[in-house]
Order: structure tokens, then sequence, then C-alpha cells
């Protein structure tokens, strides 16, 4: 191998390993999930302390920079989704739990950890609400990697999908707002 060609396919190695979320039918749960999806209840919004730092700190990625919020403040976004499932099951995310694939939750390359998220498929209507308490995805233009529950609840197991994501304030979920709003 030249060089120029081992550079080329070390890059390629490690935008590989930093696109981890990236998602794709990944092992036997994604053909047979072990739990009836249609029954798995939405996240249950709370109040949860932002802190500066941990998971909250900026950081890089395959050369590029991301600042995480550190404030309780509104956030909108629209592009592509993708999802996580049983390669990434019971390891750590950023927050340092365990990702649950069965569980509501989603990575965010920004997003305050934690928070809560209302994120709807504007193809179909459908919509879930998650816990964001891992970071990615790390491939340019997705904008959210969901769990495989919420990616099935949504109809995004097939692949990518357009969602629009809202970020739940705290002063939504005290006041019960993000519920009138589904």
């Amino acid at each position: 191998m030249q060089p120029a060609g081992a550079a080329t396919w070390l890059l390629a190695a490690l935008v590989a390993l930093a696109a981890g979320c990236a998602s794709a039918p990944d092992g036997p749960a994604a053909a047979a999930p072990a739990r009836d999806l249609e029954a798995v209840p939405d996240a249950e919004p709370r109040v949860e302390p932002i802190r500066d730092g941990g998971p909250n700190r900026p950081y890089a990625i395959a050369g590029r920079g991301y600042v995480p919020q550190t404030r309780d403040q509104p956030f909108s976004q629209r592009g592509l989704a993708s999802w996580y499932g049983a390669k990434f099951h019971g390891k750590p995310t950023a927050s340092g739990e365990p990702y649950d694939m069965y569980a509501m939750s989603a990575a965010h390359p920004t997003m305050a950890l934690p928070s809560y998220a209302r994120v709807r498929n504007p193809a179909n209507g459908r919509q879930v609400i998650v816990r964001v308490n891992d970071r990615g995805p790390f491939v340019p233009g997705r904008v959210i990697d969901l769990s495989y529950a919420a990616a099935f609840r949504l109809r995004l197991l097939r692949g990518l999908g357009t969602v629009e994501v809202e970020r739940l304030t705290h002063e939504q979920i005290q006041s019960g707002a993000w519920r009138r709003a589904r």
C-alpha cells in the first residue's frame, strides 16, 4: 500500500469509527425485536439539571468541532434521522448510562445532555418523546440518531428519514405544555 493510500485508508477508518452511531440494521435484534415495540412508552420528561463539563463540554470528532448547549433553551431542527441498535446495546452513552435499544432515547451532537425532545416523522405524522442521552450522529447531513424502539415507532427502520426535532424546555415540562402540543 502506498503511503498516501495508507493515510486515506486510516482516515476512512477513523471516520467510520467516529460515525459509530450511523444507522444500519446490525445484528439479529434488527430482524427480530425481542419486545412489542408498539407498547414501549415514550420517555417521560422530567426536569434534570444541565451541567457544564462532562458530556456538555466542547469536543471534536474527525476534525469537526461541536459545542453542546449548556442552558435550558428551546431548540428545533429538521433533517435526516438515523438509528442505532444491537451493536451498541448495553454500551455506555455519552452521559454514562448504558444504551438501551428498547428505550425511547436518542443521540444528538449538540443538544444539552440530558434533554427531552419530541421527534416527528412528517411523512406519516407519527411522533415520539425521547430522552437525549448520547452524542451523535457524526455523519454529514444527519441531525439525530434514534434508538431502535424510537425508529420503529416512527417507521424509520428501513433507513434514513426526515424528522422534525423539538427540544422540550424545563418550563414546558413543569407546566405540562409538552403534553398539549401532541
